[in-house]
């Protein structure tokens, strides 16, 4: 019988702690000023004339220095 008081605490325990993860701090929170800054800057985004991706530079490889034989 204590055993299984033992395992109901311990699950209720669990079952207490797991909902203590859903928990937002303050700062979370939705802003609707910042929602409209930001679909405005996408929309400026999408707006742009779009430029060709510049090309990475070409690296040429090392030259290594021969082993002088012993």
């Amino acid at each position: 019988m204590r055993r299984y008081l033992v395992i109901g605490l311990a699950l209720a325990a669990l079952c207490a702690a797991s909902t203590l993860a859903y928990a937002r701090p303050p700062t979370v929170v939705s802003s609707p000023s910042y929602d409209r800054r930001l679909q405005e800057s996408r929309s400026q985004l999408g707006n742009s004339p779009t430029t060709e991706p510049t090309r990475a530079p070409v690296v040429k490889p090392k030259r290594s220095k021969k082993k002088q034989p012993n």
